[in-house]
């Protein structure tokens, strides 16, 4: 390649980058965890970050900063997947992280919830989850967290048509991502659509009206073995870009 195609991608790849940044929207919180815990009894994430550990988990250690990463870890004490939260508050939006899963069993979701809306269990409102094998996008809040569907759901008394209907509140895209390597994740969010990107590949879309939900309140990253992640970023745009 000559220098001047080289110096040309550099130019569009920078114009490229700067251009997919102001997409984001407005940056409102940003961690490299970049700092150290006093004790490695409980959790102690620090900068707003909370975890479920206290009531899932006997109150054990699940969260653990080192090597400049957050390392997410379901205790063997635990009932529930490790949920690690923190405030997100924005209507159209992004998520970007740098995230490893170290098995091939790993997964790492993201959770958008708010707890304020109470027709649904949780505040639950829909999930990008990335394994190893696919990326799945669900919309909780007209689907399987709806307090009516979920309901059915736990007495098994779920009607032909509902079951249907849960079925199509969910998507999955085949994605194969090696166990030990770091990866860059972008979770769009513009009104009703989900929107999935591993290091700058768009990975899959998939449009639900409980995706459309006013506020999201809170990201919360739900992990049922192990995640690492790295250098998370919130960004909120205005809805329709006005």
């Amino acid at each position: 390649m000559t220098r001047h195609l080289v110096i040309i991608c550099m130019f569009l790849c920078s114009f490229t980058s700067s251009v997919f940044a102001k997409d984001r929207g407005t940056l409102i919180f940003e961690d490299d965890f970049e700092r150290n815990e006093s004790q490695e009894i409980k959790d102690e994430i620090g900068k707003g970050w909370g975890s479920n550990s206290r009531w899932r988990a006997a109150g054990n250690k699940q969260v653990d900063l080192k090597n400049g990463a957050m390392y997410i870890f379901m205790h063997k004490d635990a009932d529930h997947a490790v949920s690690v939260t923190h405030a997100a508050e924005f209507q159209d939006g992004a998520i970007e992280l740098r995230f490893m899963l170290e098995d091939a069993k790993d997964s790492l979701g993201l959770n958008f919830a708010d707890l304020k809306y109470k027709k649904v269990h949780a505040g639950h409102l829909f999930l990008a989850k990335v394994s190893t094998r696919n990326v799945e996008l669900t919309d909780m809040k007209t689907g399987g967290m709806d307090l009516k569907n979920r309901e059915l759901r736990k007495a098994k008394t779920v009607p032909p048509a509902l079951q249907e209907l849960l079925k199509a509140k969910r998507k999955r895209f085949p994605n194969q991502l090696k166990t030990g390597q770091w990866y860059t994740l972008l979770v769009d969010v513009t009104g009703d659509t989900l929107t999935v990107s591993i290091d700058g590949k768009k990975v899959g879309s998939f449009s639900s009206e409980g995706i459309a939900h006013p506020t999201k309140r809170t990201l919360r990253l739900s992990v049922p073995r192990n995640a690492v992640v790295d250098d998370v970023k919130i960004y909120s745009r205005v809805a329709n870009g006005k």
